[in-house]
C-alpha cells in the first residue's frame, strides 16, 4: 500500500478568509486562469471532483460532476504566511505562529551586520540587497556581477534570501557553500529559506539553470515524514521536497528541476516494494507561470498534469491512495509577482472507493493527521483525519 501525496505548487482555489491581511483580496488562481483562457479543460481532474469543490466559486470550464471519483474538499491555512515552506510544513503537521521573518522590500533589505559577516566569510561583496523578481534582477545586475564577482542577493514577499551567481564566474560548489553560510547567519532571524540561484548566458540572454538548491530553516517540531520513518514507513521525496523539509525523515530523494521529471520520479518510486509515502512537489505551475504572471502557460501546465494523471491513476493498486493538494496560491492574473493567500484544493482518490464531500478543512495539517491514521501511527497534536485505517481504505470521513 502506498500513499502518493502530490503538492500542485501554487494551485489555489480562491481567496482565503484572511486574504485581506495579505493584500490578496480577490485572488483566485484556478478560477481566474479559467476565465482568462476561455475555460479550463481538465477532464481527469474534473472526473475526480475538482469542479465540485466550490459551488460558490466555480472554475470556468471545469464543472461539477454527478459522481466524483475522488473525495473532494478544500483546506484553509492556519499558519502565518503564504510561502512554500510554511505551506508544506503545515501539510506535514506544523502550525507556524508567528510566521517566518520578512524583510523590507527596499534597499537595503538585509541587516548590515549579517551582510558584513557574509562577505567576510565568503570573500565576496553583494549587490542587489532588495526585493526583486529573480529573472529581472539577474538581467539588471548580471553584467556587473560578471565584472566584479559580487553575489547577487535579493528577497521577495516571502521569507527568503536568494543568492544568484553565474556558473562561469562562481562554481556551483562555491555558491552552495555560500548558501550554507547564509543559512547559519540568518537562522537567528528565523528566515524560511536560503535559495541558490545559478544562472548562465551573456548580458541580454541570461537563463537560470536547473541547479537551484533550497536551504530551509530547521523545523522546531517533528514532521510527519519523521514520524513515518520512525514507524518503519519509507518516505520517498520528489522534486524540492527534501530541501523544503530540511532533509528530515526522508528515505530516498530524487531531486528534479521540473514537473515532467517529477512525474517520472513518482512512477519510479511506485515500483518500490511495500508500504510507503511518496511525497512530491510539481513545481512548474508556480516557478514558470504563477510568478511570471502567465495564465496561458499555467493552463497548459495544468493540462499536462491532467493528462499524466489519466495515465497514472489506472496503475494504482486497490489499497493505494493519491492525495492532490497545494501549498498556497499564485494567481497569474493578480497584481505583483508574489504568492496569494488562498484556499487549496483537496482531492483524495482510491480505486473502487466512492468519493464524498470532505468539506472545508481548518488546517493543512489534516493531511498529516490522515497519514498518521492511514499508516497506523499515534495521533498527532493537530488536525482531523479524513482517512480511515484498515486493511483497505473503505471509507472517507467528512468535514468536522
Amino acid at each position: 500500500m502506498k500513499v502518493i501525496l502530490i503538492v500542485l505548487d501554487s494551485v489555489g482555489i480562491g481567496e482565503a478568509p484572511d486574504a485581506v491581511d495579505y493584500g490578496d483580496t480577490g485572488s483566485a488562481t484556478l478560477q481566474h486562469i479559467g476565465e482568462s483562457t476561455g475555460g479550463l479543460r481538465l477532464p481527469t481532474l474534473q472526473k475526480l471532483g475538482l469542479g465540485n469543490i466550490r459551488n460558490d466559486r466555480p472554475i470556468p470550464g471545469c464543472n461539477a460532476v454527478e459522481a466524483p471519483l475522488a473525495s473532494y474538499g478544500m483546506m484553509q491555512e492556519m499558519s502565518e504566511g503564504k510561502d512554500t515552506v510554511t505551506g508544506h510544513w503545515e501539510i506535514c503537521g506544523l502550525e507556524l505562529r508567528p510566521g517566518f521573518h520578512l524583510f523590507p522590500p527596499d534597499f537595503p533589505s538585509f541587516p548590515a551586520q549579517i551582510i558584513a559577516e557574509f562577505t567576510k566569510q565568503t570573500g565576496r561583496e553583494i549587490i542587489g540587497n532588495k526585493a526583486a523578481s529573480g529573472t529581472a534582477i539577474i538581467n539588471a545586475l548580471g553584467e556587473e556581477h560578471m565584472k566584479t564577482g559580487a553575489w547577487i542577493a535579493y528577497t521577495s514577499a516571502d521569507s527568503v534570501v536568494q543568492i544568484a551567481a553565474h556558473t562561469d564566474i562562481i562554481p556551483l560548489d562555491e555558491l552552495y557553500r555560500a548558501c550554507e553560510i547564509a543559512r547559519n547567519l540568518f537562522d537567528p532571524l528565523k528566515v524560511g529559506r536560503i535559495i541558490a540561484r545559478p544562472f548562465r548566458g551573456s548580458p541580454g540572454s541570461f537563463q537560470r539553470t536547473p541547479d537551484r538548491r533550497d536551504y530551509a530553516y530547521t523545523p522546531e517540531e517533528p514532521l510527519i515524514t519523521e514520524r513515518l520513518l520512525e514507524g518503519g514507513i519509507p518516505v520517498y521525496a520528489v522534486g524540492k521536497i527534501e530541501d523544503i523539509v530540511a532533509h528530515r525523515g526522508i528515505t530516498q530523494s530524487i531531486h528534479t528541476a521540473d514537473t515532467a521529471a517529477s512525474q517520472k520520479a513518482v512512477e519510479s518510486f511506485m515500483q518500490k516494494p511495500g508500504d510507503a509515502l511518496i511525497f512530491a512537489n510539481f513545481i512548474d505551475f508556480d516557478m514558470l507561470y504563477g510568478h511570471r504572471r502567465d495564465p496561458a502557460g499555467y493552463a497548459q501546465a495544468l493540462k499536462q498534469t491532467d493528462r499524466w494523471l489519466a495515465q497514472f491513476l489506472p496503475t494504482l493498486e486497490d489499497d493505494d491512495v493519491i492525495i492532490l493538494t497545494a501549498d498556497h496560491g499564485n494567481d497569474p492574473t493578480f497584481k505583483g509577482t508574489d504568492h496569494t493567500r488562498e484556499f487549496v484544493p483537496l482531492l483524495v482518490y482510491q480505486p473502487n472507493v466512492a468519493g464524498s464531500d470532505l468539506g472545508t478543512r481548518k488546517g493543512f495539517y489534516d493531511i498529516a493527521q490522515s497519514l498518521a491514521e492511514r499508516f497506523g501511527l499515534a495521533p498527532l497534536a493537530r488536525g482531523s483525519s479524513f482517512l480511515r485505517h484498515g486493511p483497505l481504505l473503505n471509507e472517507f470521513t467528512t468535514n468536522r
